[in-house]
Order: C-alpha cells, then sequence, then structure tokens
C-alpha cells in the first residue's frame, strides 16, 4: 500500500507519522496552539527532526463547540506559515487541514502541499471533490456528523460501524468517478461520538480495511483519553501512546499526533513486533 506525495511512492508498509501543527488560539491541546511565525518554525524543525513524515496545518480549530471562522481569518492566518514552509522547508511534506476548496487549492498549488485533510469529507464545500481532482494529491476523508459546533449533539446511531463505512462507501465512489483513487480514510475520533463509541470504533478499526485504503487514526491527547483517565490533554501522552500503539495493531497506517517523538517509538516498536511475529527463538 503506498501514497503518492509530489511524485513520491510512500509506502505505508511502515506506518507514518503526521505531526499536528495548529494555527489557532483555541485548540483543545492548549501547547498545540500556535500564533507567533518564528515560533511556528522551530516547532516545524523540531517535528521534523524527530521524524514526522507528514505535517498537518490547519487554522481553525475543530474542538466541540467551536464556530467556524471565516475564509478571510482562515487564509490570514495560514499566510505567513505558507510563507515560511516555501522558504524554510520545500522538500518537506505538508497536509493541509481545512473544509474550504480555495484554502486547499493554494495550499497545493502555490505552496507545494502535499495532502489535503477535510474533517467534513467535503461535505461543507461543494468544490472540494473537484479541487481535489484537479490538485492530484492525496485527500484525507473524515466521518463527522454535522460541524464542530453542533457535532456531539449528533451520536445517535443504529449502527455506528455500518454507517460509517456507507459514509465511506458513498464519498469513495464519488471520489473515484472522478478521478480520485489516493484516498485515506479517517474514522473521526472524537467527532460527533461519545467516548464508548469511540473505544467501540478502535477496537473494530480493522473493519475498515475493507476499503483497501489507508487508515488513519487521530487520537492524540483526545478527550476519550484525559475525561476516561480525569486528567488534562497536557497529561495524556501516556494513554495516547498506548492508543496509537493499539490503533497499530488494529491496521492504522498514519498516526496523527501532537507528540512526534513518542509517536516515532511507538512505530518502530510495533514494526518489531511485527517483523518478528513469526521468529523461531529456541
Amino acid at each position: 500500500m503506498t501514497i503518492n506525495l509530489r511524485g513520491d511512492l510512500k509506502n505505508l508498509e511502515t506506518p507514518l507519522v503526521m505531526g499536528i501543527l495548529n494555527i489557532t488560539p483555541d485548540s483543545f491541546f492548549e501547547s498545540s496552539r500556535h500564533i507567533n511565525n518564528k515560533n511556528i518554525a522551530k516547532t516545524i524543525k523540531q517535528m521534523f527532526d524527530d521524524g514526522a513524515d507528514i505535517i498537518d496545518i490547519g487554522a481553525m480549530s475543530s474542538r466541540p463547540g467551536a464556530e467556524i471562522i471565516s475564509e478571510d481569518e482562515e487564509y490570514n492566518r495560514l499566510k505567513p506559515v505558507f510563507e515560511t514552509i516555501i522558504s524554510d522547508f520545500p522538500d518537506k511534506n505538508f497536509s493541509i487541514d481545512t473544509i474550504r476548496s480555495s484554502i486547499a487549492k493554494k495550499a497545493v498549488c502555490d505552496y507545494g502541499f502535499a495532502i489535503i485533510n477535510d474533517i467534513t469529507g467535503g461535505n461543507f464545500d461543494a468544490q472540494m471533490f473537484a479541487t481535489v481532482a484537479e490538485c492530484k494529491v492525496p485527500f484525507i476523508v473524515m466521518h463527522m456528523r454535522g460541524n464542530p459546533a453542533d457535532m456531539q449533539q449528533l451520536t445517535d446511531y443504529q449502527s455506528i460501524t455500518d454507517e460509517i463505512i456507507l459514509y465511506f462507501s458513498q464519498i469513495v465512489r464519488t471520489l473515484n468517478n472522478m478521478g480520485v483513487n489516493d484516498i485515506i480514510i479517517d474514522p473521526g475520533f472524537g467527532f460527533s461520538k461519545t467516548i464508548e463509541q469511540n473505544y467501540y470504533l478502535l477496537n473494530k478499526l480493522e473493519t475498515f480495511k475493507i476499503f483497501d485504503l489507508p487508515i488513519l487514526a487521530g487520537l492524540s491527547r483526545k478527550s476519550m483519553i484525559w475525561k476516561s483517565l480525569n486528567i488534562s490533554p497536557s497529561e495524556a501522552l501516556n494513554g495516547t501512546s498506548v492508543l496509537n500503539s493499539i490503533a497499530l495493531q488494529k491496521g492504522a497506517n498514519i498516526l496523527r499526533v501532537h507528540d512526534v517523538k513518542e509517536a516515532k517509538e511507538v512505530v518502530h516498536l510495533h514494526s518489531l513486533l511485527k517483523a518478528n511475529q513469526n521468529l523461531s527463538v529456541k
């Protein structure tokens, strides 16, 4: 299994680590908020030094209850970061986390971003699918109902896995018909799901292998960890590593994380486990 990152076919036999960079003042994990451009360049460098394969950059918080900011505000937050990337990190792989096709197109066509990541799965902007087809980059399709402002009121499912599989089936078929085949699916942990539903989905993650597409797991420091342990997001690194380990065992190909170094260690140990599963030791 591979994904095409700007002409480089990246083998997913060893899972990838995607670092999270939030250009926002209000993301749920306070330490992930970056609004100072000088600080951002330093953070990007550190993430790549720690082994990030991709860095996912977004300028609008998607925490529960967050409001959708204007397109102008989103772009104004991103533009200085775009300029930093083009000048200091032109050969690195970045993903744009946006629900707007216009922002996605600028990131890819003007600044060389390698992936488009849309938490709405293309449901917010009717032009997103056409933009992905035009840009010819991998597209991360996440499952969510509603939007961040109301998603946690939309957690009533008859069969959560069946409904998410149907959701992905419809989107993947539409994208395939438009010539888009480089698709990554993200079950959307924490988005329009209760804590119990999140754990159920993690336990059933291998179900989504039915699509024969890369699976992204975004579990990093989410409330399913810190609320369950009665701690804060800043204390949720250990829990994140535990759940990332389980996600890899269940078939995740990409881990989206705040803490790159620790995630790379999880991937390395998982790879050793996988490589030696059939070893005969006397």
